[in-house]
């Protein structure tokens, strides 16, 4: 098979590219990334390159995408190539908009030329904040809160035209929050880590209960697998965890893993919009096989240890 990856040198889709250029050694793998702010090209340092190829540039060049899926016999798009902080929302909500929606639409017209075969990687986040205790399906109806969000949710919504007015055959993968190696320090778990490595405090906003299911990242990649050779067009497959912890006590559970104060912690003013919870059921996905394997103190140990013994990885970021 040849996949055609895009945003693959940012968090997830190096992660997914490390692990299918390991378990699937006669695939091919191609890269497309815009380089941003969020991509690294160390993420993929080691891997076998012989299976693997990498274009420089954005989604939203349709040409580019053609040529690159006509060029290389694309059987797959996976599309990880999204601007995914909610404070950059906020603050320049255009790019998202170009990215997250047009991007995507840019994507689904080439699938459709071409005949292949598309899965978007999407978000929890789309379905809004929900009360304790309730699990959103794929049914339940999408309230995005930030235009992180809503730019998400829009391109699942794009998707699902394109399989029902033009036949592209697509799924849908939303995740909860994901943590582990390669990831960008704008997020919470790197960003207490990398402060508590530095001897510097934190910040969190409002008062910290703010609650968020925690997934380890390869366990996600291991369910976009299972999406990949077992998923049934046009379903939509959410992948998720039970394991449920307020932005505070995560920060707290890095802080004693590190030796750190109380006082490491701080508070501020909360996030405009800002989500008290979301939380996903993955019936679904567990239906291919699948179910978590690292549970959090594990994968929060792993991913403490990681950024320990690669600080020459994000030490010029800070």
């Amino acid at each position: 098979m040849n996949i055609l990856v895009t945003g693959g040198l940012g968090f997830i889709g190096a992660n997914f590219i490390r692990y299918h250029l390991a378990h699937y050694c006669s695939d091919q793998v191609i890269n497309l990334d815009a380089l941003t702010y969020a991509a690294n090209t160390d993420n993929l340092n080691g891997t076998n390159q012989s299976h693997y190829r990498f274009y420089s540039g954005n989604i939203n060049n349709r040409n580019l995408v053609a040529n690159i899926v006509a060029g290389n016999h694309v059987d797959l798009i996976l599309n990880f190539a999204a601007e995914s902080h909610v404070d950059r929302s906020i603050s320049d909500p255009d790019i998202f908009v170009e990215t997250n929606v047009l991007g995507v639409q840019t994507l689904l017209e080439v699938a459709k030329e071409h005949q292949v075969r598309l899965i978007q990687i999407s978000t929890d986040e789309v379905y809004g904040s929900l009360p304790s205790g309730v699990w959103a399906q794929k049914t339940t109806p999408i309230n995005p809160s930030s235009p992180y969000a809503a730019s998400k949710a829009s391109a699942d919504l794009l998707v699902n035209s394109y399989q029902k007015t033009y036949g592209v055959q697509a799924n849908i993968v939303r995740s909860t929050n994901n943590y582990g190696p390669y990831q960008n320090l704008e997020k919470l778990i790197p960003k207490a880590i990398t402060h508590a490595l530095r001897d510097a405090t934190i910040e969190l906003y409002g008062d910290g209960t703010n609650l968020r299911s925690w997934l380890y990242v390869e366990d996600n990649v291991r369910a976009i697998e299972l999406v990949i050779e077992k998923g049934v067009p046009g379903e939509i497959y959410q992948v998720g965890s039970f394991e449920e912890f307020s932005n505070l006590a995560v920060t707290q559970m890095v802080a004693t893993e590190l030796g750190k104060s109380p006082d490491f912690i701080q508070f501020g003013s909360d996030r405009p919009g800002h989500d008290w919870r979301y939380g996903l059921d993955f019936a679904r996905i567990t239906s291919l096989g699948w179910k978590p394997e690292v549970d959090f103190a594990s994968g929060l140990r792993r991913t403490i240890d990681w950024y320990q013994t690669n600080r020459a990885w994000w030490e010029v970021d800070v």
